[in-house]
């Protein structure tokens, strides 16, 4: 159990507030360290939790998927680029609790282990901080994009919202390694498009990005709104590759993904 500092132990003193490590740890908030097991191994992963938290609360969560070059196993720098950065300039935007798994080097969030443990992470962090089930969000960009795309075909149920940055279902041909291979339908957009159903989804993409085709995201987009799905996209007209830091500044962003709710089965 985390022992409190002396900072909070002054204070405390101070003002006459009788302390214990209970009611520290329960005020804890910010970005934290986290582990789960998966197998043999034990990721690092971080949890945001908003400055108002409290435990008589059902908090919506967000679960966050980083791009390629955030790959590693230090469980830190996938907050620093992406909704990270939106947490840190926009607390009052995002009254949430945001998991932030970090994929292994040289694999691919679509990793069956991968998809394990960004999945362990989620119902750990909701177990731990309260986490309502009906709103349970996915986001991710790039790498975490098409891992967004990919977990949401496999689990439409399970997410309330779905929000892709840059991301696809047919890999680039340069990537390397070896990506994991996409639907073996004819029309894998289609078959998507299908397994996502009535989840709503809003995508995002930049015009220019030469890592990541935009017609990516215009075909699922279309694959979509032939499905009779719930669709929103938003182009960024000259944008690169980093699409991602217009769309999680986009203000209108957490409040339609917060009106959503999963529908009860």
């Amino acid at each position: 159990m985390p022992q409190p500092n002396s900072w909070t132990l002054l204070a405390a003193l101070a003002l006459g507030v009788p302390l214990t490590l209970g009611s520290a740890a329960a005020s804890e908030t910010g970005f934290l360290n986290r582990k789960v097991p998966i197998g043999p191994r034990t990721y690092r992963f971080q949890v945001y939790v908003p400055p108002d938290w409290d435990r008589a609360r059902k908090w919506p969560v967000i679960l966050f998927l980083h791009g390629a070059g955030e790959r590693g196993d230090d469980g830190l720098i996938q907050t620093e680029v992406g909704i990270g950065g939106a947490l840190r300039r926009h607390v009052d935007r995002f009254p949430a609790v945001v998991v932030m798994p970090q994929c292994r080097r040289e694999v691919w969030w679509q990793d069956p282990e991968m998809e394990s443990m960004a999945l362990a992470a989620l119902e750990q962090a909701m177990q731990e901080f309260g986490g309502d089930p009906a709103r349970v969000y996915l986001t991710g960009l790039s790498m975490g994009g098409y891992g967004t795309w990919a977990l949401g075909t496999k689990h439409p149920k399970r997410f309330a919202a779905l929000a892709p940055i840059c991301g696809g279902i047919r890999w680039p041909s340069r990537a390397t390694p070896e990506p994991p291979a996409e639907s073996s339908g004819e029309d894998p957009y289609a078959d998507a498009a299908k397994k996502i159903g009535a989840t709503p989804v809003w995508a995002f993409h930049g015009s220019a990005d030469n890592r990541v085709p935009v017609t990516e995201s215009r075909k699922m987009v279309e694959a979509l709104k032939a499905a009779g799905g719930n669709v929103r996209y938003t182009e960024y007209e000259g944008a690169g590759h980093n699409s991602w830091d217009k769309a999680y500044q986009e203000a209108e962003f957490p409040v339609w993904l917060f009106a959503q709710r999963r529908r009860s089965n």
